[in-house]
């Protein structure tokens, strides 16, 4: 799959992942969902969804008791 093939969300949410430093500062599935004006869960299922979708262009990890995430 490509970028294009990504839904609305997905597509807003992966760049915002990209201008974003969620290594440095942890991930925050709740803070998505305020931002976005979604309910957490759409934002889960979204990252979900990146990993499979762009699985080269999204890393997510776990560091220091937190999830870590970037996108190229």
């Amino acid at each position: 799959m490509a970028i294009e093939d990504l839904t609305q969300l997905e597509r807003r949410l992966f760049e915002w992942i990209k201008k974003s430093d969620f290594e440095t500062v942890p991930w925050s599935s709740q803070r998505a969902a305020e931002a976005f004006d979604v309910e957490e869960n759409e934002i889960l299922e979204a990252l979900a969804a990146l990993t499979s979708k762009v699985p080269h262009n999204i890393y997510v990890h776990y560091q220091d008791g937190a999830i870590r995430v970037s996108a190229e």
